[in-house]
């Protein structure tokens, strides 16, 4: 792939990545997602009834 390079430690074994986000937009954006998801991880959820209640509630749907 274009604009990534990766660095290797002594005995070979990958260490670190360097992508250039000016070459590979879409990867940031992947990145920003997956932290976001790990962030929320063990936020609690709701049902699908619960959230269309909430919405029912707030006028956002019928």
């Amino acid at each position: 792939m274009k604009g990534v390079q990766y660095y290797y430690d002594d005995k070979g074994e990958p260490i670190a990545v360097l992508i250039d986000l000016k070459k590979n937009p879409e990867i940031w954006e992947d990145f920003q997602d997956i932290m976001i998801l790990e962030k929320r991880r063990h936020e609690p959820t709701l049902s699908l009834e619960e959230v269309e209640k909430r919405l029912r509630k707030l006028g956002k749907i019928k």
